[in-house]
């Protein structure tokens, strides 16, 4: 089973948020439904960046990996790599 690394917008707050799934299109509706508390605010969010893994502990390795950057211009160079 593949699992994603996934970069989701919010133009709303102009806020980032990332996190990782084995289903993408799932994730991103459960968040624009409200379903996650951290991301609830920022609805409507928007896919800007996904990669595929072939372990979930893989994309929860990238996932921390990215996190622990804390650069606003690190994601976007990533973002805009695409």
């Amino acid at each position: 089973m593949e699992y994603f690394v996934y970069i989701l917008f919010s133009e709303k707050f102009d806020k980032l948020y990332i996190g990782h799934t084995n289903n993408i299109d799932r994730r991103i509706y459960e968040h624009n439904l409200g379903h996650e508390k951290s991301t609830r605010s920022g609805i409507p969010w928007k896919l800007v960046y996904s990669r595929a893994f072939a372990s979930r502990s893989e994309a929860y390795n990238e996932e921390q990996r990215i996190k622990k950057r804390k650069s606003k211009k690190y994601l976007e160079k990533l973002i805009n790599q695409v």
